[in-house]
């Protein structure tokens, strides 16, 4: 029988200014692992993404990462404290339960990525 067993899936995140997208996903709580060439990979705990030095309004405005998290409210209150509008220009919405059975909040990075960050009720 063949092995078709999965270890990773990791999406490409686009970047309109790679440098400030580095700072930002370092700032919120990722480790930057390694950078190389307009590429980097970034961490934490079991889930990663790709930051690269690639920019598309189209692609970048209709982007989303989902990132599933044991504590919303945590995650909701540390994003608050980072001052993230006027430092990157970056939106926040509000904690909201949704019907679907999660807590979640969104984040808008600096090049129109959206990250849902949500809980399992």
């Amino acid at each position: 029988m063949k092995n078709l067993n999965t270890v990773e899936i990791k999406s490409f995140v686009p970047a309109k200014d790679f440098e400030c997208s580095k700072r930002f996903y370092q700032l919120i709580g990722f480790e930057m692992a390694s950078e190389f060439e307009g590429i980097a990979y970034f961490k934490s705990g079991t889930c990663s993404f790709v930051l690269q030095d690639f920019y598309e309004p189209a692609h970048s405005n209709n982007f989303m990462m989902h990132l599933l998290v044991e504590d919303a409210q945590s995650w909701y209150e540390h994003v608050q404290k980072l001052n993230l509008t006027e430092e990157f220009g970056s939106k926040v919405t509000e904690l909201v339960e949704q019907p679907w059975g999660m807590i979640e909040f969104c984040v808008i990075d600096p090049s129109g990525v959206l990250w849902r960050i949500a809980q399992n009720k």
